[in-house]
């Protein structure tokens, strides 16, 4: 890893240094996801966010175009975004926990996401957002101790680093599978967690 500089920095000077960072990874061969992987999936979105998103690791269609979620659960987040008035290009700075997709898209190992924390942590470092979305469990368990399943804690507020506050989500890849919008359903509760998201960043 090359040394940073991550405080007090323009906004430039925070491009530049994603943009060595994400070459770096590139060529990264810290674990074996790298062996099966086309792409790197380093982020997409706005370094200057106040939003940051992290997901749990990249699927078949991040693989083949090196950008977090595009896939069929991408989509379903963009709708969800675009309903309650959040730009993904603007609002958000999206990541995932690894940065190579697991085989057959499994779950990330936890040597595999300790190999990849370097990086998670300088993007954090770096973005400083107001808010962290700890999009999904595998999210959750990095960034927190906790062994508490997501539906019981998602739409909570915790301490996150750097001062943010971070809210754990239903990953969209669940909301795939959960189709009611009934009041109480996982699609209804998301709603109201991008609603209270969106009250605190703009105090």
């Amino acid at each position: 890893m090359i040394e940073i500089k991550t405080e007090n920095i323009s906004f430039d000077e925070k491009v530049k240094i994603l943009d060595q960072l994400k070459e770096v990874c590139s060529q990264c061969t810290a674990c074996k996801l790298h062996e099966g992987r086309n792409n790197t999936v380093w982020s997409d979105g706005n370094p200057n966010a106040k939003i940051m998103l992290i997901g749990e690791a990249p699927g078949h269609n991040e693989d083949m175009r090196g950008v977090p979620f595009v896939g069929r659960a991408g989509q379903l987040l963009d709708k969800f975004l675009e309903e309650h008035d959040i730009s993904r290009k603007y609002d958000l700075y999206i990541c995932n926990t690894v940065k190579c997709r697991p085989p057959e898209n499994r779950v990330p190992k936890p040597e595999e996401k300790d190999s990849c924390r370097k990086y998670l942590d300088t993007q954090i470092s770096l973005i400083r957002p107001k808010v962290i979305l700890l999009c999904g469990s595998t999210a959750v368990q990095s960034m927190m101790e906790t062994k508490l399943p997501i539906s019981k804690i998602r739409g909570q507020w915790f301490d996150g680093p750097f001062g943010a506050k971070m809210m754990p989500i239903f990953h969209p890849s669940y909301l795939l599978r959960n189709h009611s919008l009934e009041e109480g359903s996982p699609r209804w509760l998301m709603g109201k967690d991008l609603e209270e998201i969106k009250k605190v960043i703009n105090k």
